[in-house]
């Protein structure tokens, strides 16, 4: 696996820079999975690639993402991005499964910090907007029931770009202002791992990407 490094950009940046790992990966038929770690400043709501953005207040700046989904806040958190050939993953032609392999990195990752993350269940919340982390599929990652990453996914010319954001913490109130709805049936990696800080978490995922096999 090719790792990128970790870096700190604004969004604009950020979906610029996962548009530029998908087309490299395209164009120079790269055939192993590439991954990066960043984060945002400033804070940043990111819309997935067909979603209305008449909710938006300009309070926050905002991006569109190439992958599909609902919108998600960015700020306390590590988000990673990953490119994958399709024909690198066992069954790489069904979304599902190919969520499924990706997000299972991110699985056995956690269980060498000792916490045991899983699938969650196909799930729907009523809500105006349909904040990302609400909603719940049978290949998002969740502890002890409630989501803890938020992933989502496009494709193109046999590459997946994957993409989704890790929960180090969040404003609870800050979130329900923005998207007009109550907060609930979410983790955070602080209420698990509270002594961990951000940059002993990237350092040891980034141990992990470097050891991939």
């Amino acid at each position: 696996m090719k790792y990128l490094g970790f870096s700190i950009n604004t969004g604009a940046e950020n979906m610029q820079l996962d548009e530029k790992m998908l087309e490299g990966a395209i164009e120079n038929h790269i055939q192993e999975p590439i991954f990066r770690l960043y984060g945002w400043a400033p804070k940043c709501i990111s819309l997935g690639r067909n979603q209305k953005d008449g909710f938006l207040t300009g309070e926050i700046p905002a991006v569109r993402r190439l992958t599909g989904g609902r919108a998600l806040l960015h700020d306390d958190e590590i988000t990673y991005s990953c490119v994958f050939p399709i024909s690198c993953i066992p069954n790489g032609e069904s979304v599902t499964e190919s969520y499924k392999y990706i997000s299972g990195i991110l699985i056995n990752f956690f269980k060498t910090l000792g916490v045991e993350l899983d699938f969650g269940e196909n799930k729907k919340v009523s809500t105006n907007f349909d904040y990302c982390m609400l909603l719940s599929t049978g290949a998002d990652v969740c502890y002890r029931g409630q989501k803890i990453i938020g992933s989502a996914q496009c494709r193109k010319q046999g590459y997946i770009l994957q993409h989704g954001s890790i929960l180090l913490g969040y404003d609870k109130e800050l979130l329900e202002h923005l998207f007009n709805e109550k907060v609930q049936g979410i983790i955070t990696v602080r209420e698990i791992l509270p002594d961990i800080t951000k940059e002993e978490l990237v350092r040891q995922f980034e141990n992990y990407i470097l050891g991939f096999k």
